[in-house]
C-alpha cells in the first residue's frame, strides 16, 4: 500500500470564479452573480478594496437569530450555471450555501474516470452523457460513442452500483451517473433531493439510473445491510451536526465510524472505491485515512487523502495564486 497526500485545486471556469478572499469572506462568480459570503477559512487580507466588494449583486451575513442573504434588485430566486460538466440550479440559502460546491470537481472528475475504466473492463464502453472530451455533455445526442441511448438506459448497461450518502444537490451523483453507474442517492432532505433532481434535468440526466431516496442515512445503510445488498462503491460527505428527516439526531464525533463500519458490510466482493469528504468537522484527513486502512488490508488497493481547493483570481503571473481551503477528501481505491 502507498499512500499519497495531495492538494488538489479547482480553478475559475466561464460560469464560476473565485474573485478575492480574505478577513473571513470570499468573494465568488455564479453566472454573471457575484455574491460575498463569510469563509472562516479565509484568514489573510482581501486583496480588493471595499469599494469592489461592495459592487456585489449580493452579500451573507449572521445575527442572533441566524443568517440572512440581501441580494440586490434583479437577482433571481435561482439561475442556471454550467459547471464541470454538468449544470446546476443557483440558490442562495439561509445557510449561506449556493448548491454549487466548486472544490468538488476534481472529485467529480475522479469519480468519472475510475468509473468508466471499470464499465469499459467490465465489457461496456458506453457511458451516459460524456463525450471523449471528459466533463462534455452530450446528453441531447441520440446515441453516446456510437452506442444508442436506449442501450445505455438498459439494467445490462450499468454494471456498477454506487451508494451515494449526504448526497445534498447531486454533482457527485450526476459525475457517476454520466459515466456510467447506477447511483443510490441518499439524503435527509427533502428539499436537497428535489434540488438535486432538478440539477438532474438540466444536466440531461433526468432518465439516468438514480433512485432518489430521503432517508436517514444510518437507517437506510442498516436497511440495505438486512437486505443483503452490496454496492461496488460508496461516497459519503457527512456534516458535522444535522438531523434525518424525523428528527434522528447526528453528530460526526458519535455517528460516523459506525455508518462507516456499517458501509463496508455493504461493499461487493471486488469494491472499486470508498470516498469521504469532509469541511466543517475539524478532522484531518489522516484521520478519514486511518478509517480506511482496514479496506487495504481486506481488499489491497492504495489510499490518497489531501486538501481540496479553489485557486483565487489572479491577473500576476508572476505571483502564485492564492489557494482557498475547502475541505478534506480520503478516498481508498482498488489496483
Amino acid at each position: 500500500m502507498s499512500k499519497i497526500s495531495q492538494i488538489l485545486s479547482v480553478k475559475s471556469s466561464s460560469d464560476y470564479s473565485l474573485i478575492d478572499s480574505g478577513d473571513g469572506e470570499k468573494l465568488e462568480r455564479f453566472g454573471k452573480v457575484v455574491l460575498s459570503r463569510p469563509d472562516p477559512q479565509a484568514l489573510w487580507a482581501k486583496k480588493l478594496s471595499v469599494a469592489e466588494w461592495k459592487k456585489s449583486d449580493g452579500y451573507f451575513s449572521r445575527d442572533e437569530s441566524g443568517g440572512k442573504w440581501a441580494l440586490k434588485s434583479g437577482v433571481p430566486a435561482k439561475w442556471e450555471v454550467s459547471f464541470g460538466g454538468l449544470k446546476f440550479w443557483i440558490k442562495p440559502t439561509a445557510f449561506k450555501h449556493t448548491g454549487l460546491f466548486p472544490e468538488q470537481e476534481v472529485n467529480w472528475g475522479w469519480l468519472r474516470r475510475t468509473i468508466a475504466k471499470a464499465v469499459k473492463e467490465r465489457g461496456f464502453e458506453g457511458h451516459f452523457g460524456l463525450s471523449e472530451g471528459e466533463g462534455e455533455l452530450a446528453a441531447t445526442s441520440p446515441e453516446v460513442d456510437g452506442v444508442s441511448r436506449e442501450t445505455l438506459l438498459s439494467e445490462t448497461a450499468f454494471n456498477i452500483e454506487v451508494l451515494n450518502l449526504f448526497g445534498y444537490t447531486g454533482g457527485a451523483t450526476l459525475a457517476c451517473a454520466q459515466a456510467g453507474a447506477k447511483v443510490v442517492h441518499i439524503d435527509s432532505s427533502k428539499a436537497a433531493v428535489t434540488w438535486a433532481r432538478e440539477n438532474a434535468e438540466i444536466s440531461g440526466l433526468k432518465d439516468a439510473p438514480i433512485r432518489w431516496i430521503i432517508e436517514d442515512a444510518r437507517l437506510f445503510v442498516e436497511r440495505e445491510i438486512k437486505r443483503g445488498r452490496k454496492y461496488d462503491a460508496i461516497i459519503m460527505d457527512p456534516p458535522a451536526f444535522g438531523h434525518g428527516p424525523t428528527n434522528e439526531l447526528w453528530k460526526i464525533e458519535e455517528n460516523f465510524l459506525p455508518l462507516v463500519e456499517n458501509c463496508m458490510k455493504l461493499l461487493s466482493d471486488k469494491p472499486l472505491f470508498f470516498l469521504i469528504n469532509g469541511y466543517s468537522a475539524g478532522y484531518s484527513a489522516v484521520a478519514y485515512e486511518n478509517v480506511l486502512l482496514s479496506l487495504v488490508e481486506k481488499y489491497g488497493g492504495e489510499i490518497e487523502v489531501g486538501e481540496l481547493t479553489i485557486e483565487e483570481e489572479n491577473d500576476k503571473e508572476e505571483l502564485q495564486a492564492r489557494l482557498l481551503p475547502a475541505g478534506i477528501f480520503a478516498r481508498w481505491f482498488a489496483k
